[in-house]
């Protein structure tokens, strides 16, 4: 057998190697994410609920999902261990970000100056007539621009 014929084989086999090699890094980065959790600290779920950890087993979690609550969950079951921040900010509805600057509004009616203002205020006074018009007015002008040509003229030049 050729080298040529092995190719292929080689490739696929170091694409597998690559593949599984990422996966369990992931794996590994989870489970020292779930061994680094202590009681009191915030996590997510992977089914997205957000609780307080309570108290740790060895395969699994006592949570607490709303004061006097409490849930056993696998410990495979936890998505993410929060910071005590992040957690506050999602849970509690704490914007202490720190942010200081300019607040972007809501709607952009605080972005146009007082002349569009008072356009728009003109605009809304002055009524539009969306209305059909009435064939008599139409009509008469119809007439006029075929009484100004004469037979046999056309329009092309």
């Amino acid at each position: 057998m050729s080298i040529v014929t092995l190719l292929p084989f080689i490739v696929l086999i170091g694409a597998m190697f690559l593949m599984t090699r990422s996966a369990k890094k992931k794996q590994q980065a989870a489970a020292q994410m779930r061994d680094d959790m202590q009681p009191g600290t915030g996590v997510r779920t992977i089914g997205g609920m957000y609780a307080t950890v309570k108290e740790i087993q060895h395969d699994t979690v006592l949570l607490e999902v709303a004061p006097g609550v409490h849930a056993v969950y696998a410990k495979n079951a936890i998505g993410a261990v929060l910071d005590d921040a992040e957690y506050n900010r999602i849970v509690h509805g704490d914007d202490d970000l720190g942010v200081e600057g300019t607040v972007v509004p809501d709607d952009a009616s605080s972005l146009t100056s007082g002349q569009a203002d008072d356009a728009a205020d003109d605009a809304a006074d002055a009524k539009i007539d969306l209305g059909k018009k009435a064939e008599e007015d139409v009509a008469p002008k119809e007439v006029e621009a075929k009484d100004a040509k004469a037979d046999g003229e056309s329009d092309a030049k």
